[in-house]
């Protein structure tokens, strides 16, 4: 069979869903025809440029407006502003026929059947024989939207369900139609997880499929347990976020981002057409959201919702929580729990459920009722909505951002358990758990060999989760193959000679423990294995070096302390790049300061394409001092060989580390010069990243790998410094740097000018790191930046002073 290649996708409807599909079909490299329909009536200000119906301008109005919204909207949809030249827009009348030229062609139009139908003719009337067509729908049945429509269509007609932003949440439901061939599942499928970056989940067509169905459930039980309760918003938010590994935003403040009249759209869905399901009646609207939506309180956008936010006598912003008993809005009252104490110093989220339901309060009561409810309401969706209770935890994790899905969590807290907690809430778990039991099976997933099993309801025994070969999962393999450890960071053996040191401090951050560890790594390494991996697959990849440990040594004045251990980070930087084995780094997620630093001088970095990465240490009354202000003057001198516009790039430079700029993706990490085009690489899946990192490894072993000779940078001197000393004088002349910003830039400039030098020179990566060193430490004994370090560190946010 002939290989199926995306080159060319169109995306019909250009709301917030179609124009952000569109943009992320763009970051991954395809070409992208975005279409919406013709105006029907002009704006005033197209009146009074004299234009009408028939102007090109006029009937790419809606499209361009959508997509120009889009572009403008924070989060971005696009890894880079210069991606968007990917997507032509056009209408759907003058523009219907070039759907002829692509191989794909993704219907994301309002939630209406009848204009869904309308436009699956318009492209079966132009498309190509054999080209996918797919619908973003959320809940219209694939037979309606089929019916009418030609074999060849029928074949290669799928929903294909994306989570919005389609950029940043990862679930991909892959829903096949009727007739659709088993070729285009599977090519769907893989297409997802591999090209698009997503966690793709077979899904059947069902109400709201398997992420809606579970996550809607999960929140309209909720409303329900919460008035029961006496629960108030801020008490539910701090039950229902980071504490469980949900998002930040828990479960109102989301409801408030996402949109109340789209949740409750969702809810009706199921209610109005699952009229199977047992726990139907959860989903119909209370009293309190029915009252919300009359009052158009839908959450920010129509300014209120769950929460309120307004502007005191003072000018003081406040944010008001909805009391659901009067439904007035009162100040935010911040929520606490015995229960909640218990888990204190439990670090691993996974291993806190089994504590929280233990509970005497109204806080383990909560619990017990909503896990309960989840527990019955997910064992009873197997098989209506999924064959394999994998894919369930799939969908949760990928498209509500949950760290644990709702089996994963029941095996947390024992199976048995579980059902005994079903059982007292009243509630029934499908028949098939307890036979799970009795065939002697205690628990839904497994770990043999470095591999994930599920347990499979038909042949009633452990499965091997497909798909897993193209992943490395530190957690599967963590406890046999750790060959050393600390109480920061682990080295794993990934087999072939390749060891991975794994980061394991609170945020990741980066003092002595970890440090050790990067230099053991590459002392087994150069000794007894072969290359070296920094990868951990948490959220976030490091937040940076650890910067109480700094503020401690400079308060308590042991300067000499101080200067040892920005020595030892910069040797360990540096060793990165001079050992005589291949280093390699895999960030994802945030990777700032000292993270951002050790990226900058590893042999190869495989960058997650969200990876958000920066020296970022100026926000903090510092220089970057782990080679990193360092390496950025080595870039650009790198640079001047081939332009000579020198100035101009080592002020972009000099712009980035005083501005604390961080990079919004990985492939603007390279527009800023934190990662090199020919050298480092991006992937759009982060869980593949320590596989490929592994790969490349080998390869570089293979090609015969050669330790690099250290190398001279090209400095300015007195030529730099001056232009930077008009350039801090001027910001501070106009109030847009505080005097201490000034100093910290003068301290910068100074090392990326090399110093006082009369005229440009030469000179080893040890004479800046010197530099470097000198300009922290006497930065550290001011009062003004020790001011902004414990202010950071008290509230996570940095001061001007």
């Amino acid at each position: 069979m002939k290989k199926r290649r995306i080159k060319k996708v169109a995306v019909i409807g250009s709301g917030i869903m179609g124009s952000g599909i569109a943009c992320h079909f763009a970051n991954i490299g395809a070409e992208v025809l975005l279409l919406d329909i013709v105006p029907r009536e002009l704006t005033e200000q197209e009146k009074a440029k004299g234009l009408d119906l028939k102007s090109p301008q006029v009937r790419n109005r809606i499209v361009n407006d959508s997509f120009q919204t889009a572009l403008k909207s924070k989060p971005s949809p696009i890894y880079s502003a210069s991606y968007a030249q990917r997507i032509t827009t056009g209408n759907l009348e003058d523009d219907i026929h070039r759907i002829k030229d692509v191989d794909w062609v993704i219907e994301v139009v309002v939630e209406r059947l009848d204009i869904k139908k309308q436009v699956f003719e318009k492209i079966e009337a132009h498309r190509k024989k054999g080209s996918l067509v797919t619908s973003n729908t959320s809940g219209i049945p694939i037979r309606m939207m089929n019916e009418g429509r030609s074999e060849d269509f029928q074949k290669h007609f799928a929903v294909t369900h994306f989570f919005n932003p389609p950029r940043y949440l990862k679930l991909f439901e892959v829903v096949p139609g009727p007739n659709c061939q088993q070729e285009v599942v599977d090519f769907l499928m893989e297409y997802g997880e591999k090209f698009l970056g997503k966690t793709s989940v077979l899904a059947k067509d069902t109400p709201a499929f398997i992420g809606n169905r579970i996550g809607i459930f999960g929140i309209m039980s909720l409303f329900h347990i919460v008035r029961d309760l006496d629960l108030t918003v801020e008490e539910v938010d701090k039950l229902s976020g980071p504490l469980i590994g949900r998002p930040k935003s828990a479960t109102f403040r989301t409801i408030d981002v996402v949109g109340l009249d789209t949740l409750v759209h969702t809810a009706n869905g199921v209610a109005n057409n699952a009229s199977e399901d047992e726990m139907q009646s959860t989903f119909e609207i209370p009293d309190f959201v029915q009252t919300m939506m009359e009052k158009k309180w839908l959450g920010s956008k129509s300014g209120q919702g769950f929460y309120k936010k307004v502007t005191d006598a003072d000018g003081r912003k406040k944010i008001l929580a909805l009391d659901l008993k009067s439904l007035e809005y009162k100040e935010s009252k911040k929520a606490k729990f015995a229960t909640l104490n218990l888990t204190k110093n439990i670090d691993k989220v996974i291993d806190r459920f089994a504590v929280l339901i233990t509970g005497q309060d109204k806080a383990g009561e909560f619990y017990r009722k909503t896990l309960a409810a989840l527990f019955a309401y997910a064992s009873n969706r197997i098989p209506e909505i999924s064959d394999e209770l994998y894919r369930i935890d799939d969908a949760m994790r990928a498209g509500f951002g949950w760290e644990h899905g709702p089996f994963q969590i029941w095996d947390a807290i024992g199976v048995e358990k579980g059902l005994a907690l079903i059982a007292e809430e009243g509630y029934e778990a499908g028949q098939w758990v307890s036979e799970m039991l009795k065939s002697g099976q205690t628990s839904f997933y497994t770990v043999c060999e470095g591999a994930t099993y599920y347990y499979d309801l038909e042949k009633k025994e452990q499965l091997k989760v497909p798909g897993q070969d193209a992943f490395i999962i530190l957690e599967n393999i963590r406890e046999a193959q750790t060959i050393w450890n600390n109480n920061e960071a682990s080295i794993q053996h990934l087999g072939d000679g390749i060891l991975n040191v794994e980061f394991q401090s609170k945020m990741n951050t980066i003092g002595g423990g970890v440090l050790q560890a990067v230099n053991k790594g590459i002392d087994l390494a150069e000794q007894e294995y072969e290359a070296v991996i920094l990868g951990n697959q948490a959220a976030n990849f490091s937040v940076g070096a650890n910067l109480a440990m700094a503020f401690m040594l400079a308060i308590e004045q042991e300067y000499d302390e101080l200067a040892m251990a920005t020595k030892m980070f910069q040797d360990t930087v540096m060793r990165l790049r001079y050992s005589s084995v291949p280093t390699l780094i895999t960030p994802r997620g945030m990777t700032f300061g000292g993270a951002c630093e050790m990226s900058m001088h590893a042999d190869k970095v495989i960058a997650a394409a969200e990876t958000y990465t920066g020296l970022v240490e100026f926000g903090v009354g510092i220089i970057p001092a782990g080679a990193g202000t360092k390496e950025m003057t080595k870039r650009v001198s790198d640079l001047w060989a081939k332009d000579d516009v020198k100035l101009n790039r080592l002020r972009d430079a000099f712009i980035n580390i005083a501005m604390a700029k961080v990079a919004t993706s990985a492939i603007e990490a390279y527009d800023m010069g934190y990662y090199q085009h020919g050298k480092d690489l991006v992937v759009v899946n982060a869980e593949r990243q320590i596989a490929t990192a592994k790969r490349y490894a080998l390869e570089m072993l293979e090609d015969g790998y050669t330790q690099p000779a250290p190398q001279q940078v090209k400095v300015l001197g007195q030529q730099a410094m001056g232009m930077f000393l008009v350039g801090t004088d001027s910001l501070f002349q106009g109030k847009y740097a505080s005097e201490h910003d000034k100093k910290i830039a003068n301290k910068l400039g100074y090392v990326m000018a090399g110093g006082d030098l009369s005229e440009p020179t030469m000179v080893s990566e040890q004479y800046l790191l010197d530099l470097e060193r000198e300009a922290i430490l006497s930065l550290l004994t001011e009062r003004k930046t020790l001011e902004r370090i414990e202010h950071t560190l008290k509230t996570g946010k940095p001061l001007r002073n």
